[in-house]
């Protein structure tokens, strides 16, 4: 990953300066790698995650759980996270600075160097490349296989673990879910919480920090069934974004072709590949600036018959949002063989184990690339220009001046929108124009203002944040109105005319 650039930099900035998020525990120092989202950055954060509900676990039919994140060590060592969950590290001689090898590497190199690596392979590229420390330019130690689990105490010998990534859950989950929730494959199994890894040097914010959250569906389905999706028609014309093994250039696919090609293998990954293209999309990230890159059998996962990474096109680089293994039988079979517990499935009379879907999405990489893209720069105002679904708030309310009755009606109106279930936010300080210009870098994408008009008639001006356009709307009607423009995504100027 690149270092950040002045687009990174202000992003870094801003989310500081409005505490979208900013670094824990502060006062007292602490160590990188741990990041607090503060109002704005929760509230968008939150949304985020109920726009993937609604849009990818809703309309798919999923079961949703929340999984325990502490788990004895027993289950990482049937998943294969104890040898396998490992990064290269070197140690600097001189200051002591530890680092991962493989990135020290790629920034040497401009290129993409396997984590698979042997040591002594890793070795001999630091000493061909003469490798030294970023930080004094000291001598390297010899690379060693550095772990990422995090451990914690608890009471007694047994050793526990937070664990690495969410799905490790889901999977724990199945036998009970096939024996309560009447679960027929194929079936998707989703939860967004923490995961946690001891990276070696976390950097650039959230995009690589220790304690992060997940958005995990798992879809379990029986092998011989994998063309066998009802709802393909849907999505068979739709066009995946798709970087393959040695290619340069993204190609746009249709998922029908995709299958046909054996690009992707087979329907049912090829749905859930097209289902989350859609979800991004619908974020407001443009076609243009996505795509799903194929991994090698060197660079994906041991257990994964094909990895497609989604990636966006960022300031630092194409940054991965997403990663999609199928991960066949691997899990269920590791954890049936370590617990002792029959996992397998019958359908149709056979008894087999299921084979898993996955489509993994960083939650924090997400925000931060939802932010950096919706980020725009013009003359007289910095905008924060997000899907009106994702603002922190839906509406903000102001009177023009804080007397004459005007503060009194703009609160019976935050009551009025509140009671309706609406996000908002008052705010009586400062001229107008400097409210606007406020709410336009938080990502608000409505402004309500209350005159001295209002008063006399009951309407109110509602300004949209990114034409700056106003129209004057009946304050019985607001509720109404911001749920048409909000929800179907609708012109402000059907709502009335412009002044």
């Amino acid at each position: 990953m690149q270092k950040g650039t002045n687009l990174y930099d202000e992003i870094i900035e801003l989310a500081s300066r409005k505490s979208i998020f900013y670094p824990s525990n502060e006062i007292y120092n602490a160590p990188a790698g741990f990041w607090s989202f503060g109002p704005l950055g929760e509230s968008i954060r939150r949304k985020v995650i109920e726009f993937w509900r609604k849009e990818f676990v809703q309309k798919n039919e999923m079961f949703e759980i929340d999984g325990c994140q502490t788990m004895p060590d027993d289950v990482f060592k049937a998943s294969g996270h104890l040898t396998s969950l490992v990064d290269p590290e070197t140690v600097c001689k001189k200051c002591k600075g530890r680092f991962r090898v493989d990135k020290l590497l790629e920034e040497r190199l401009n290129k993409k160097i396997a984590e698979s690596l042997s040591l002594s392979e890793f070795n001999a590229l630091v000493k061909k490349n003469n490798i030294k420390c970023p930080s004094c330019k000291g001598d390297l130690n010899d690379v060693e296989k550095s772990s990422l689990m995090v451990e914690t105490k608890l009471r007694g010998d047994k050793k526990f673990y937070l664990r690495p990534e969410a799905c490790q859950s889901i999977f724990l989950e199945f036998l009970r879910m096939s024996k309560t929730m009447r679960l027929t494959l194929p079936k998707g199994i989703a939860q967004v919480g923490k995961a946690f890894r001891n990276e070696i040097s976390p950097r650039q914010s959230i995009l690589r920090a220790i304690e992060f959250s997940q958005m995990e569906a798992e879809i379990f389905f029986n092998p011989d069934k994998i063309n066998d999706v009802d709802d393909f028609k849907s999505v068979e014309n739709y066009k995946l974004r798709i970087l393959k093994l040695n290619d340069k250039d993204v190609e746009d696919m249709s998922c029908k072709d995709a299958v046909q090609r054996k690009i992707v293998s087979g329907k049912l990954p090829c749905y859930y590949l097209a289902k989350a293209q859609q979800f991004f999309e619908k974020l407001g990230i443009e076609r243009d600036k996505m795509r799903y890159r194929e991994l090698s059998a060197n660079d994906r996962a041991f257990y994964s018959k094909e990895t497609f990474d989604f990636e966006v096109l960022t300031s630092v680089g194409w940054l991965e949002l997403s990663a999609n293994n199928y991960r066949q039988d691997y899990d269920l079979k590791s954890h049936s063989e370590g617990s002792k517990q029959d996992l397998s499935f019958v359908e149709d009379g056979k008894k087999f184990i299921p084979h898993i879907f996955e489509v993994s999405i960083g939650v924090d990489r997400t925000l931060y690339t939802v932010l950096e893209l919706s980020f725009v720069k013009e003359k007289e105002r910095n905008v924060l220009k997000l899907n009106p679904r994702l603002s922190p708030y839906d509406v903000a309310v102001f009177p023009l001046v804080n007397r004459d009755g005007m503060d009194t009606k703009a609160k019976e109106i935050v009551k009025l929108l509140r009671d309706n279930l609406y996000d908002v936010f008052y705010d009586d300080s400062g001229s107008v124009g400097r409210r606007y210009r406020r709410m336009d870098e938080s990502g608000v994408k409505f402004c309500a203002t209350v005159d001295g008009d209002s008063l006399k008639n009951d309407t109110l001006t509602l300004r949209d944040r990114d034409s700056m356009k106003q129209i004057r709307v009946k304050i019985s009607d607001l509720p109404c109105v911001l749920n048409e423009i909000i929800v179907f995504n609708k012109d402000i100027k059907e709502f009335g005319k412009v002044i």
